[in-house]
């Protein structure tokens, strides 16, 4: 083993500025060397992912998994610092808006020569296939399904003498509902919701409802600066009325439940997406409540069922370690163990009968995630096209430009244009 591994079951290594686990099964001399896999998540998924590797090893005793898992910002940096100095893991935990990225810079592997062999997903049918897919090639195994959501403390809304935010409702409501809670709350510093302004997905369904998007067909961004000033515009009135948090709460925000506003307590409600709402149930002692994210009245649907992680290939290994590799990806997704170990953590799994095994066994999160992913289908559209190379650092740029507007460096106006300037030149490189 190297300096940064130690034993599975010692877990977690903390480095500076984000948490890395890197967990490993014993290895004995002469053994294959492992198969690496990288990843992102909370410390509970490490745990309940490195169970699952646990039942594979059980399963194929010749080999071994290396896991190393960080918190999502620093989960690209580390990947792409891999990729360049042609140290790639063997397996991949992938994301819809990279796939297109690493897919053409041939980074990871077409794995349509193994469906139907080591790859067995026809129970996932066509449409939780074809969402992997790149130029109509796979490039990625669907881990879960999940959409963006609104995860809610009720007994805090309950608390300001506020209903809380409920499926259907229009942006407006919420706006006023958020100004009725920040009246209402006897809390001191808290607030009904997140900062949405420079999140993603948050953007992306208000702009799906207006009949935008964050990119077209082409790769071609899908707004205009105008629709980014008026998403702005709509944040910045809550943040004048105390009825989202300051910016020097948002800005703590580092793209993980550990510190989302919800869970360091400054709000009763954080943007999300489904599959993460038993990792934020784990770190709260209130029972959280799950819905979408409001509608616009007479709007285009703004959510959609999409992969919420997959698992690729690294191009260029060996064709043993490649058939070790997919083999892998399979069992996590296919095996009933497994599947029954990893849950809902990444979202509904993708497998109509493999959903159906798991149905009974969830508890009352599980259980409400699968009702919530049920109930959106009247406002649930078709897949929006794979992100263009870029988009990962586009949505850097939102939440930068989101956090200056808080600050007052820029206006509503400037981070509109801004936003669509940075964008292009990003998509022109």
């Amino acid at each position: 083993m190297n300096a940064n591994t130690i034993p599975r079951r010692e877990f977690i290594k903390r480095t500076v500025g984000a948490f890395a686990f890197t967990l490993v099964s014993p290895m004995c001399f002469g053994e294959a060397k492992p198969l690496r896999f990288s990843g992102w998540g909370s410390a509970d998924r490490a745990r309940i992912t490195n169970e699952a590797f646990a039942l594979f090893e059980a399963a194929h005793p010749n080999i071994r998994v290396e896991a190393v898992f960080t918190d999502w910002l620093d989960y690209w940096l580390r990947l792409s610092t891999l990729v360049a100095l042609g140290d790639t893991p063997d397996l991949i935990q992938m994301d819809y808006r990279y796939l297109e990225e690493y897919a053409r810079s041939r980074v990871i592997e077409p794995l349509d020569p193994f469906l139907g062999n080591l790859l067995d997903i026809d129970s996932f049918g066509e449409h939780n296939i074809g969402s992997c897919r790149v130029d109509g090639r796979l490039y990625g195994v669907n881990l879960g399904i999940n959409a963006s959501a609104a995860l809610v403390d009720q007994e805090r809304w309950q608390e300001a003498g506020i209903e809380p935010p409920s499926l259907g409702e229009s942006w407006q409501t919420f706006h006023d509902k958020c100004v009725r809670f920040a009246v209402g709350t006897p809390r001191q510093h808290y607030y009904p919701t997140m900062d949405a302004s420079g999140l993603e997905s948050a953007f992306e369904a208000w702009l799906l409802q207006q009949g935008k998007s964050l990119y077209g067909p082409h790769g071609q961004l899908g707004f205009e600066a105008a629709d980014a000033t008026a998403w702005f515009d709509y944040w910045a009135e809550l943040r004048a009325k105390r009825a989202c948090v300051p910016v020097d709460v948002q800005i703590l925000y580092r793209n993980s439940i550990e510190t989302s506003p919800l869970i360091l307590g400054y709000s009763a409600l954080d943007f999300a997406h489904s599959n993460m709402m038993l990792s934020y149930q784990q770190q709260i002692d209130r029972p959280l409540g799950i819905t979408a994210c409001p509608v616009t009245p007479e709007g285009q649907p703004g959510h959609y069922y999409k992969p919420s992680q997959m698992l690729s290939i690294a191009a260029g290994l060996d064709a043993d370690r490649k058939h070790r590799a997919v083999e892998l990806a399979n069992f996590l997704v296919i095996d009933p163990a497994a599947v029954k170990v990893l849950g809902v953590d990444r979202g509904i799994p993708a497998s109509s009968d493999m959903r159906l095994q798991l149905a009974p066994t969830l508890d009352h999160v599980g259980r409400a995630t699968l009702t919530y992913i049920d109930d959106l289908e009247p406002y649930v559209g078709p897949l929006p096209p794979v992100p263009p190379s870029g988009a990962g650092e586009i949505a850097i740029v939102l939440q930068r430009i989101s956090h200056e507007i808080g600050y007052g460096v820029s206006s509503t106006l400037q981070g509109g244009r801004q936003l669509v300037e940075e964008a292009h030149a990003i998509l022109a490189r």
